[in-house]
């Protein structure tokens, strides 16, 4: 699937296939609907000309004084009447049914060809964020290219039995009827063209405004909003947007508007000149009155039906170029190359090698990694450390093949990642990120977010949250495990009122915490600064419980509190893309490099602090307090040591993830 913005539309060929994915789709979604939609329409389009050949046939009576058929005619008039009432409201039920089926399944489609995305890579483009809007929009109403559909064949049916009443009384004056529809539907499908081009490009602006919008309208940051009075500052981007939106929309709908009150000025002429010929023509005793009302309801019958024609033709148009975008992600392919014949994947043994790994998001990018060897041996754990933009993060999404290396392999027991499906891998791995979410769900929910097969299973996820240390959080809860974590939402279970429960940041670390941990017993745990949001004490119960939980298994630990990190058994340094130390602790410091550099200045924030103040007190000053167990460790020391629980680095410049 190519992400780049298209400069033409996509060629008639490919709309046609576009048109019969969504009339299968729709068909398939209610086909009995579908059925009862075309016969109510078919009778919608039947009534007016019916009508019209009722009513010359009662003027004409009534001009010739045959009043023994206008009682026939009258109640006849009265049925077909009463059939397209009927069916009118026959068709707005039955359309809304067909579109709400119809949009389940489009939604069900797009979305599971959007989690088919294996990778990061599709929804870091802002190409393919622009494109899966508009296939959103497609997505929700997908059974409008039916109601257009049978709007055209409504219009059709009403157009040929019109034509061929009107072709009694004048056939000349029915193809000029006809002639003056062509310019219409051709100037009505160059403007379609151009709105849906319009939408693609203000796409960009659209969602800036959304994400405006919901900055303003969320809890997550109103906070900051309201302290740093960022409301008219954020308005102001949103209605800047807004504007920009406008201005295209404006310059558009003025363009249909001209367009539009032309064809209709001509239409109007052309209406009024049959109109003049034919009231002469019955004063010459040519026509008689009930072919008068015949033309008079022909002609606009058949301006009506091909007004009817275009703009069914011109939406659909429309709907298809819209649409195509749905079409273009359900089709795409991989983003990722898809192995012909996948290898499976044994239980770690040996250990994971990235052999010559190099990487860049894309050609126009800088190299994030630059040749990097390294070998995380089985059982063991290894700690990624160093300055922000080293690659530590990015090296974490090679391993569990949210991209592929640009150059160089990764290899699990031999077995190149790529060789192998991305599920299969991942199912392997267990992770905490530092960017974890949380979600808007349950207590439950969220822990056995971790492994889906967990959300009946209360003892795996009580044992999850021990494990983690929020279980007696969670079960004070007012509705314990059940409870809402969220106060966006209203609780779904009956008897359960009032809003949700919000979390602590330190909470919500505790939280992600346990949904890693209901992955204890896969080949590699990962962990991305796993205690960032923690306090001293609690930071240090938690690695200690992961000390013992990830004993004898892989691991691999990212964290700039480099106290932490010190008990690894392998600790490697990346700075710009390589790997410039790697060792233990105490060889490390040994060395005198970056790692004892960064480790020193950590510790010697902390060494003055609690060397400046009484035994057992924290200097006013310092950033977050040393937990009471580490401050006899820091005082003992050798120089350039920290206890793993001192909460928060004192960041060196540069020196942050």
């Amino acid at each position: 699937m190519s992400d780049r913005r298209p400069g033409t539309a996509p060629a008639p060929r490919v709309l046609a296939g576009c048109g019969l994915r969504a009339a299968g789709m729709v068909w398939r979604s209610a086909p009995a609907h579908v059925l009862g939609y075309l016969a109510v329409t078919l009778v919608g389009a039947v009534a007016p000309i019916a009508l019209a050949w009722l009513t010359k046939a009662v003027l004409d009576g009534l001009a010739d004084r045959r009043t023994t058929v206008l009682l026939g005619l009258a109640v006849t008039i009265a049925v077909v009447t009463t059939a397209a009432v009927a069916a009118t409201h026959a068709a707005h039920y039955l359309r809304a049914e067909v579109d709400r089926r119809a949009a389940q399944r489009a939604k069900d489609e797009l979305f599971a060809a959007v989690t088919r995305f294996t990778g990061l890579a599709p929804f870091e483009s802002p190409a393919f964020l622009d494109r899966l809007r508009l296939a959103q929009q497609s997505a929700s109403n997908p059974g409008r290219l039916v109601d257009t559909a049978c709007s055209a064949a409504r219009g059709t049916v009403t157009v040929v039995g019109f034509v061929g009443s009107l072709a009694l009384i004048s056939p000349a004056f029915t193809v000029l009827v006809l002639l003056s529809a062509v310019p219409a539907l051709l100037i009505e499908l160059r403007l379609s063209r151009q709105r849906v081009a319009m939408m693609w490009r203000i796409g960009p602006a659209e969602r800036r405004e959304l994400f405006y919008a919901h900055l303003m309208s969320t809890a997550d940051a109103a906070k900051e909003i309201r302290l740093f009075d960022l409301g008219a500052f954020l308005r102001l981007r949103m209605l800047a947007e807004l504007r920009t939106a406008n201005v295209a929309r404006r310059r558009m709908d003025r363009r249909e508007f001209l367009v539009q009150a032309s064809l209709s000025g001509t239409s109007a002429a052309v209406a009024g000149v049959g109109l003049v010929w034919t009231i002469l023509a019955a004063g010459r005793g040519q026509l008689s009155v009930g072919d008068v009302s015949m033309f008079v309801a022909a002609v606009a019958g058949v301006q009506a039906a091909l007004n009817v024609m275009v703009s069914a033709g011109v939406m659909a148009h429309e709907q298809l170029l819209t649409f195509h975008h749905h079409v273009t992600i359900v089709t795409a392919g991989p983003d990722l190359p898809a192995p012909g014949e996948p290898r499976p994947l044994a239980p770690l043994r040996r250990g994971i090698e990235l052999r010559d790994v190099w990487f860049r998001y894309s050609d126009d990018h800088p190299w994030v990694l630059r040749g990097v060897n390294l070998f995380i041996p089985h059982g063991r754990t290894v700690a990624l450390v160093g300055r922000n933009g080293g690659g530590k993060s990015t090296l974490v999404k090679l391993l569990c093949r949210f991209y592929d290396p640009t150059r160089g392999a990764i290899l699990w027991d031999g077995v190149d990642l790529r060789d192998v499906a991305p599920e299969t891998l991942r199912a392997r791995i267990g992770a905490v990120f530092q960017d974890f979410v949380a979600y808007e769900m349950t207590a439950t929910d969220n822990i056995a977010l971790g492994d889906p097969a967990a959300t009946e299973d209360r003892t795996r996820v009580e044992r999850a949250a021990r494990d983690a240390g929020v279980h007696d959080t969670v079960a004070a809860l007012p509705h314990g495990y059940r409870t809402l974590l969220s106060r966006q939402f209203t609780p779904e279970e009956e008897g359960e009122e009032g809003a949700g429960v919000l979390l602590s940041g330190g909470q919500w670390q505790r939280v992600a915490l346990a949904r890693a941990f209901l992955r204890r017993d896969r080949d590699l745990m990962i962990l991305d600064e796993p205690s960032a949001g923690l306090d001293p004490e609690a930071e240090y119960e938690v690695h200690s419980q992961l000390a013992r939980l990830r004993s004898g298994r892989t691991s691999v630990v990212i964290s700039h509190r480099l106290g932490a990190v010190r008990d690894a058994d392998l600790i490697v340094v990346l700075a710009d893309g390589v790997v410039t130390e790697e060792g233990t602790h105490a060889a490390l410091l040994s060395d005198g490099g970056t790692y004892a550099r960064l480790f020193t200045r950590q510790a010697t924030g902390y060494r003055d602090e609690v060397s400046s103040s009484p035994r057992g007190e924290v200097h006013p000053n310092s950033r977050d307090e040393v937990h009471p167990a580490s401050r006899d460790e820091v005082h003992g020391t050798p120089r350039g040591e920290v206890h793993p629980s001192s909460r928060d680095e004192v960041h060196p410049t540069g020196a942050a993830r």
